[in-house]
């Protein structure tokens, strides 16, 4: 098939990555993908693209708000790509409805996908109801409730709004990437036998920082040996460096920023945190983590209580409370034995249904249905 992926994201956020992923393993299962980004984010969105295997990359303007000009510029090309597109996959309001207003336009009607990203519902009115509704031949969401929470308002029958989760690139997150994590370990000279803690994350008030710290905190406290690793850059990084201090774990806690190589480092991993206090969509670094095979401790929100399960899969813990963390991450210290199973049941989770290629088959079945069976929608 012949497929447009649009997103308009002015920085490499979760949709981007969605979308970039979305291309590369669809291109691999043998369509025809091109993702359309917004012109002059080559900086911050399209060498990330390229970086992550895009190969086909075309531009709009997709400017933010009303622009008159530039959407009557996007609308034409839009229509003028219509007949060469056998669907259109957007991301964003903004595609989305110059994708909505092309079909309109034009007879080359060709079916339209949204994806939803984000938790922040939809208003329900008039508009929105016809954007989603009459418009929109399917809406993806990357979680059940958000799926739930369109269905209940109204923006979509609930046969044409599924949720597909993960998407994680399982060729370069795999529990083989670094056996032993000897090479991190050198770099920071902690000695094998000291388990490595880690957290990838932007530092953000959300991503749940500040309840590691505590539950690190807690764990020095009861004697455990361990280096926690805190991955990430953000706006919060100084504040967070100061409650390390001021927990007195100047010595067992590593700031790391940004790191080159993610899925070694992944893998080094004894133990993986995921610590948010609310959903923050796709979960991205979650599934990364479980495909690389280290086994994980992740508040019960968003996604989590939907794919993993307490014990199994993973150790589950309410979000926002040290205490419940640093227990479980007790608990996994003190048990290799689970620490091995929970990493490898996490692993053939995410090669049985999350990866890259189940997403590609996943998008694939619906396109076809669409392309097959759509007929256009009432004016």
């Amino acid at each position: 098939m012949t497929i447009r992926q649009i997103m308009s994201c002015r920085g490499w956020s979760s949709d981007a990555y969605w979308a970039a992923r979305a291309t590369v393993e669809l291109e691999r299962a043998g369509h025809e993908v091109a993702l359309v980004c917004k012109r002059r984010s080559e900086t911050r969105v399209i060498r990330r693209a390229r970086e992550a295997g895009v190969n086909r990359i075309e531009t709009l303007e997709l400017a933010s708000g009303v622009a008159p000009v530039a959407d009557a510029l996007d609308l034409r090309r839009l229509i003028a790509w219509l007949p060469e597109t056998q669907v259109f996959h957007v991301h964003r309001g903004k595609e989305h409805w110059l994708a909505a207003m092309a079909n309109r336009l034009s007879y080359s009607r060709r079916p339209l996908v949204r994806t939803r990203h984000i938790v922040q519902p939809v208003r329900p009115h008039a508009l929105n109801r016809w954007l989603y509704g009459r418009a929109t031949d399917l809406v993806v969401t990357v979680t059940e409730a958000i799926r739930s929470q369109l269905v209940a308002g109204g923006l979509g029958a609930a046969d044409r709004v599924v949720a597909i989760q993960g998407g994680v690139d399982a060729d370069r997150f795999r529990p083989d990437t670094a056996i032993g994590g000897g090479g991190l370990r050198s770099r920071l000279a902690v000695p094998p036998e000291v388990p490595l803690i880690g957290l990838v994350s932007g530092f953000r008030v959300m991503k749940g920082h500040q309840t590691v710290v505590e539950a690190a905190a807690r764990l020095a406290a009861a004697g455990h040996r361990f280096r926690l690793l805190l991955i990430g850059q953000g706006a919060l990084i100084a504040r967070v460096r100061g409650l390390v201090e001021a927990a007195g774990l100047d010595g067992q806690v590593s700031i790391l920023g940004f790191v080159d190589d993610l899925p070694a480092t992944m893998a080094a991993l004894d133990v993986a945190l995921y610590p948010a206090l609310e959903s923050d969509g796709m979960s991205r670094v979650l599934f990364e983590y479980l495909a690389s095979g280290v086994p994980v401790v992740a508040s019960r929100v968003g996604v989590v209580p939907e794919v993993l399960e307490d014990g199994r899969t993973a150790l589950l813990v309410p979000a926002g409370e040290p205490e419940p963390l640093a227990a479980a991450i007790a608990r996994l210290l003190d048990d290799a034995a689970l620490r091995r199973a929970l990493g490898a049941a996490g692993a053939e989770l995410v090669r049985a249904s999350y990866s890259g290629a189940q997403l590609a088959e996943r998008l694939t079945a619906l396109y076809l249905s669409l392309a097959v069976a759509s007929t256009p929608p009432s004016p």
